[in-house]
């Protein structure tokens, strides 16, 4: 369940208006009839979900955060044609697009400040991903242009094919916002990513890694501003083994002296930073959540080691020789 305070922002944004709308038609000399066609259209952009619906709103999840989304709403006479293009999508995924109507959070079941339900007579349909550039149209049952465009109070929402569909947890959505209404522009959020090799002792020649795992895996780690003063980190591991789970950590540097085996680390894995599991497909993974921590604070002053611990063994946090990654986190 999110909290209601995690929505505040949506009232603001759901009662944005149209600030323009293309009109066209042909010269009055040359139509003597009266001007009822005329031809309406409407473009909305949405980038990314990086939260700012909210603390706690942005998205986590294995996609990459490149995907945008565009809504063209056009005249079809007492409807809508409402075309969904999405950008930089992967193939061979179905991503569902929905609209839900505005509600008072008091009233639905888990606190949304929307219906749980989308509404199908404005928009419930699925963009098949193709590698690059994919898109949709349905026409409205019963709403028209200026219906859409200027009265109807709802969000537009894209799910995340990758992992199982909710409409309640707004950290699976990877487009979130107002229907049919300028969002504004999308703020410019920076972004570090740093390269790991193999676990080889680049740490200390004692913490060499020891273990069956093929020692060609690799590891990238990308640190994004988001809203709210945070961060998103990603982690993408390549030639993973199938089937094998990885558990990827940050763990806090510590005084040898003062940890319980002697580690230059908090044992404990950091999870306000990074605490992720990737599941193994033989080839590149990706996996990310969102930080507690200010994008300033990983990338300049946070101390810490970057761990990925071997799937092939039994998990340990106090001998690194089993750590197939091992390095100074975000550096």
């Amino acid at each position: 369940m999110l909290k209601l305070n995690h929505f505040r922002t949506f009232a603001m944004i759901a009662a944005a208006a149209v600030t323009s709308i293309t009109f066209t038609s042909c010269d009055k000399d040359d139509d003597p009839e009266p001007d009822n066609t005329m031809d309406m259209s409407m473009s909305y952009e949405y980038a990314f979900n990086n939260g700012a619906l909210g603390e706690g709103t942005a998205y986590q999840g294995s996609h990459d955060d490149d995907l945008m989304a565009k809504i063209d709403v056009m005249n079809n006479g007492d409807n809508a044609d409402i075309t969904v293009t999405l950008y930089n999508t992967v193939d061979g995924s179905t991503y569902m697009v929905h609209a839900h109507d505005a509600a008072d959070p008091g009233s639905t079941p888990n606190g949304t400040p929307y219906n749980e339900t989308p509404n199908s007579d404005v928009l419930v349909a699925m963009v098949e991903g193709n590698g690059g550039t994919a898109s949709v149209t349905v026409t409205t049952n019963g709403y028209s242009f200026m219906e859409i465009t200027e009265n109807y109070e709802g969000f537009f929402v894209v799910h995340d094919p990758l992992q199982t569909i909710s409409t309640t947890d707004l950290t699976t959505y990877l487009v979130v916002g107002s229907f049919a209404r300028d969002q504004g522009m999308a703020p410019d959020y920076r972004e570090m990513t740093y390269m790991y090799d193999f676990n080889t002792g680049q740490i200390d020649p004692g913490f060499a890694y020891s273990g069956p795992h093929p020692m060609n895996l690799t590891a990238t780690l990308k640190i994004k501003e988001i809203a709210n003063n945070r961060a998103r980190v990603t982690v993408e591991l390549s030639n993973t083994e199938s089937g094998e789970t990885y558990m990827i950590h940050a763990h806090d540097m510590a005084d040898p002296m003062n940890t319980p085996n002697g580690t230059p680390y908090d044992e404990t894995p950091n999870a306000q930073v990074l605490a992720l599991m990737a599941e193994g497909n033989g080839d590149m993974v990706r996996v990310s959540q969102a930080s507690s921590m200010s994008y300033d604070m990983l990338t300049t002053n946070y101390d810490a080691f970057f761990v990925v611990h071997d799937p092939l063994q039994a998990i340990t946090t106090t001998d690194p020789t089993t750590y197939v990654v091992l390095g100074v986190f975000a550096n």
